[in-house]
This record gives structure tokens, sequence and C-alpha cells, in this order.
């Protein structure tokens, strides 16, 4: 359902006419909304993050819903916001933003409830929306929502420390999509190799997903020449607009050349000296461009972990794209090329399956971080999970149906290295079954990321 909004600033008639701001651009929402921002005609899909948020607004003065463009921030923010006494400011609007700027004090003087979308495009609210807070500190004052990594953003004057709290939205898990759990992580580490999951689901449709991604309005439409119209728009504006509000970019061919090497070896390791050699951009820049990528939720870097196990581990991260959609349309790839032999499917669906892990840390009981693990001789394992005790959960990814003993051969290298901190070692892959291979070590489909409760 569309966002319905009506002018109605909420304030003293008098308020308004001193404050230019609060009479322009004040708005709010109708009871009966239910989202802000919402793709025609389609349903809403419920968000784990919703929750959360939720939970948050109960206790904190702030909160801040940050991720990418599209991925469903100002819907969220609208679904839980949706009662009378809210006032709705968003910065993409030239007037909304020429008012923030113009008079910061006077755009957040409200005494319920404000949401501000896209708050990174006026980080001056920043100061106004301590003094507010610190004013009245009463919790669930402001809802903010952002597109870029707000608290990380140059020249902020003030991170509002102790006043406020950040959840990440990604675009939509495949759980998310279809209704059902979402639950590995917490299952994983509850379960270890005791977790079990059969599985009905094609190896062709895991390449249906991987294309499909994640942002609801590429969800939604299932023409795949619309849903390429949707990702080429997107980037388009990501380029031409976000990236060039943040920074500098002297060389737009470069840049969009580097997206495409980065998609070519999506989940794979990161060497900006290689990007700066294929691109023709020397490192400094090379490097500058990945930190604007990556501050616009375009792309995750995955840290190596290490424990000391091996004094020839790497330490160069991993690089994946938040959404394989954007992956498979930067690769002109479709399900039925990424299936023939030769064909990109095995590192699009390791960058699926790595990004369905990164949204689940967001929300799951767990508390663990993500890594991946490489020796210096190539001895490696896609996901490392590891909670707070040090307990780990490694995974390696496979777009095979079958799996073999030699599949298990990084999961082994962990397991003899750290005993019983090793909870198990996890094979995905595309066929049906659950397979021993070991006391701690299974194949378990794929399926079971977002199955499995």
């Amino acid at each position: 359902m569309q966002a319905t909004e009506r002018l109605d600033c909420g304030h003293p008639s008098g308020q308004i006419a001193g404050n230019p701001a609060a009479r322009l651009h004040h708005r709010r929402l109708s009871r009966h909304n239910a989202g802000m921002s919402t793709p025609h005609s389609n349903p809403l899909l419920t968000r784990r993050a919703q929750a959360i948020v939720s939970a948050a607004m109960a206790d904190t003065r702030v909160i801040l819903v940050n991720g990418a463009r599209q991925a469903g921030k100002s819907t969220l923010a609208g679904l839980i916001a949706g009662h009378s006494s809210v006032e709705v400011r968003n910065l993409d609007r030239p007037q909304d933003l020429q008012a923030a700027q113009t008079d910061p004090s006077g755009f957040v003087d409200f005494d319920h409830l404000m949401v501000i979308d896209e708050i990174q495009r006026a980080p001056e609210l920043f100061l106004a929306i301590k003094a507010t807070v610190d004013a009245d500190p009463r919790p669930g004052r402001f809802l903010l929502t952002g597109s870029s990594q707000v608290l990380a953003l140059r020249g902020l004057p003030d991170t509002l420390p102790g006043r406020s709290e950040t959840v990440e939205l990604w675009p939509l898990s495949q759980g998310e999509i279809d209704g059902t759990a979402d639950a590995f992580v917490d299952a994983a580490f509850a379960l270890g190799p005791d977790l079990h999951h059969h599985s009905a689901i094609a190896r062709s449709e895991y390449a249906e997903r991987a294309v499909r991604g994640g942002f609801p309005e590429a969800v939604h439409r299932t023409d795949p020449r619309r849903r390429a119209r949707f990702f080429e728009s997107y980037l388009a504006d990501l380029i031409n607009r976000d990236i060039r509000q943040l920074g500098e970019i002297e060389r737009l061919a470069q840049l969009r050349a580097m997206l495409r090497l980065i998609a070519a070896r999506n989940a794979g390791l990161l060497v900006p000296a290689s990007l700066s050699n294929d691109v023709g951009l020397n490192y400094h820049t090379v490097q500058r461009y990945l930190g604007l990528l990556e501050e616009i939720f375009l792309i995750k870097r995955i840290p190596a972990w290490s424990r000391n196990i091996s004094a020839r581990a790497v330490d160069n991260p991993k690089v994946a794209f938040v959404d394989t959609g954007i992956v498979a349309n930067l690769l002109q790839a479709d399900p039925q090329s990424l299936l023939r032999p030769g064909g990109e499917f095995g590192p699009l669906l390791e960058g699926f399956v790595t990004m369905e892990l990164a949204r689940q840390l967001t929300w799951s009981d767990t508390r663990a971080e993500l890594y991946h693990y490489r020796t210096k001789d190539k001895v490696e394992v896609d996901v490392v999970l590891e909670n707070a005790r040090g307990h780990v959960i490694a995974i390696e990814v496979k777009a095979a149906t079958t799996v073999t003993a030699k599949d298990f051969r990084g999961l082994r290298h962990l397991e003899e290295r750290l005993g019983e901190d090793f909870l198990a070692g996890y094979v995905l892959h595309t066929g049906p079954e659950t397979l021993p291979f070991g006391p701690k070590l299974r194949a378990v489909p794929i399926s079971a990321l977002w199955q499995v409760s």
C-alpha cells in the first residue's frame, strides 16, 4: 500500500506562522498508513528489523535505520510510525533539505515522534537533534533513516553517543520473501552437527533467487527485462547522485569498470593493487572509491579470520556486493547462463549465501561476527562465524548437487586447529539431503539458511 501524507504540522498556529520550515515542510502520517514508499499494488512483507526498531523506540531517544537505498527503510519507518502524531520529513525533497540546512533547530522542533528520511543529506541536523533530546530525554523522539554510513560521515559534529541506536536494514532475505524462519545462525550454534534439513528446492531455483536478489522492487518485478531496468536505474542513481554527494569522482568510466570487475570477482579476495592495474586508477584512488562504495552500502568487506592458529593465514578481506541481483545485472547473467558449463554460478552463489548470513546476523539472538579464512597454501573456508565465546561455525559453499570428502578440506583444517571451539562445519550445497562426513561435519542444503528453525 502506498503511504499517504497530508499537510498538518501538529504545531500551534503561532509556531507555524513564525517558522517557515515548519509551515512548508512538516508532514503527518495518517492513521491508516502502511508504509512510506512501497512498490505500487504490492503486498508488504514482514521485516525482521521491525521488532528490533519497535523495541528500541521504547527505551532509546534516537533510532537510526541505516542501509542501502531501496532496501525498504522508508516503508519500515512508516509501518512503525503509522499513527496520527508523527512528523515526516524527507531530505530527498529539495524544499525539505533547504529548510533543514537553513534552520536545523526549527526543523526538528516537534513534541512527538519525528521521522527524518535520508538524514545523511543534512548532517547539521545532528547537533539540533542532540540538543532536543538532551532537553527532553523521552524515548522514541526521532526515527531517522540513512542511505550511507551516517555515523562515519566526514565532518559530522556529533554522533549522539549514549542517545541513539543504529539498526541495519538490508535488502530482503529469502526468509522475508518466503515468509519462513530465517533462523540458520541460531540453529547452527545451538545444534552444531545435529542440524538437519531436507530441501525441495532445485538447483535452477537457487540460480533464479540469486539473480533476483532481495531489493523489494526487484522482487516484485516478475519480468526479467523490467527487473534489469530497475538495477540499471539503481546503479546509475548511486553513481551519479549518492557517490558524488560523498566525494569527488574524477573518472566515472573507471568507477563503472571497477564495479564490473568486483562483480566478476564477487566474494573473492580484495586486492586493491590488482584493481588499480586492471582499471587504470592509482592505488589511493581505488582505495577511496572502495570506501565510498562501502559507505553507500553497495559492497561489503568480509574481514579475514585469524586466531594465530596459522602463521600462513592471509589477512586480505573479501569483498561482495550486498545483493547478488546487482552482480548478475553487471555481469549480464541470467539463470540459464549461470548454469551452463563455465558459468559464474559458483562465485555468485557464494556471495548469495554470504549476504544471507550477513542479513541474519543483524537480528539473530546469537551475537556473532562474519569472516572468511584462507592460508597462503590456499586452504580456505568461505565463511567463518565466531560468537562472543569464541565458538566457530565454518561454512563452505558449493554450487553442485553432490558433495565429496575433498570439499571438506578447509573445514577439517579448522577443526583440527580449533578443537572444542569448532562447533560444526557445513558444506552448503544445491542438493536435497543432509549427509554426515565426520562427527562435526555435514553437507546441508543451502535452503536451510531460511527454512530451518
